[in-house]
C-alpha cells in the first residue's frame, strides 16, 4: 500500500486508546513523522508494551476517560513534558456487548456511553484550554459508520458514535476561528482487537454492508487520522470523514 508521508516536527500529539489498533497505528505513524507523542490508555501493561515498541521518547498517561480529573492530569502531564499540545486524537472506545435492544442493561448502556461519548467529550474540553490560547490545534475524533446508519445488536454503540459526530460538529463551530480545527473519522469495522471481540453474526452484518468486502486497516484509519492532524488541514472542522470502503453514502 502506498502511503502519504508527512511531517510532524515540532508539534505534540495525545493519543487516546493509544495502548492498541487504530491508536497505537496512529502512534507510530506520527512519531515517524516526527511528532513527540503521548499515549493515553487504561490498559497499563498494554502501554509499557507500546513504549518498548515506540521508543524511550514516548510519554506514557495511564488513564480513563470516563474521569475528568484523569483526562485534565494526562493532558498537563503531555503539556509539561513537551511544551504544549498540538493535536489530540481520540481513538478509546469501545463495542461493547452484541445485544438486540430488549436485552441491553442499564449498565451496559451507561458504560458503552461513558467511554465512547463522555470520554470524548472530556478530553477535548480539556486539550482545547492551551489550544485556543495558543491559536493552533488538531482534533480527531474516531467515530463509526454506526454513527451515521445505526448497527442491530449495537444500539449503544451506534448512539454513543452519533455523539461523537454530532460534538464534532457542535465544537468545530465553537471554536472555528480560533485556529483549531476539529474533525472525526467515520469508519467500517477496522481490523482491531475491538472487533475480533464481537460475534460472529455482528461481524458478518457490517461487512455485509462494505461493497468492498473487507475490514479496514489500521495503518488505512492511521493515515486519514494524519492528514486531518496535519497543517496541510486547513479549511475543513466540524466535518466526518468516511473510511467506509464505499458503504456510507451521506
Amino acid at each position: 500500500m502506498s502511503e502519504l508521508t508527512f511531517d510532524f516536527t515540532g508539534r505534540t500529539a495525545l493519543i487516546t486508546g493509544a495502548a492498541s489498533g487504530v491508536g497505537l497505528a496512529t502512534a507510530r505513524l506520527f512519531l515517524e513523522a516526527g511528532a513527540r507523542v503521548a499515549l493515553l490508555d487504561l490498559k497499563q501493561e498494554q502501554l509499557a508494551l507500546a513504549k518498548v515498541e515506540l521508543g524511550p521518547d514516548v510519554v506514557l498517561c495511564a488513564a480513563d476517560v470516563t474521569r475528568s480529573a484523569d483526562v485534565d492530569a494526562a493532558v498537563a502531564t503531555t503539556e509539561a513534558a513537551f511544551g504544549g499540545l498540538d493535536i489530540l486524537v481520540n481513538s478509546a472506545g469501545i463495542a461493547g456487548d452484541s445485544l438486540r435492544t430488549l436485552d441491553v442493561t442499564d449498565a451496559e448502556w451507561e458504560r458503552v456511553m461513558a467511554i465512547n461519548s463522555t470520554g470524548t467529550f472530556y478530553c477535548m474540553r480539556a486539550a482545547l484550554r492551551g489550544m485556543v490560547d495558543r491559536g493552533y490545534g488538531r482534533i480527531v475524533n474516531v467515530a463509526s459508520v454506526a454513527g451515521k446508519e445505526g448497527n442491530p445488536m449495537a444500539g449503544a454503540y451506534s448512539a454513543s458514535k452519533a455523539a461523537v459526530i454530532g460534538m464534532t460538529k457542535s465544537v468545530g463551530k465553537d471554536v472555528a476561528g480560533s485556529g483549531v480545527l476539529v474533525n472525526c473519522v467515520t469508519p467500517a469495522p477496522i481490523d482491531t482487537p475491538m472487533v475480533r471481540g464481537l460475534s460472529d453474526e455482528h461481524v458478518a452484518y457490517m461487512l455485509s454492508r462494505v461493497p468492498m468486502g473487507r475490514l479496514a486497516t489500521v495503518e488505512e484509519a492511521a493515515q486519514l487520522i494524519a492528514y486531518l492532524s496535519s497543517d496541510g488541514m486547513t479549511f475543513s472542522t466540524g466535518a466526518a470523514f468516511d473510511l467506509s470502503g464505499g458503504r456510507l453514502t451521506y
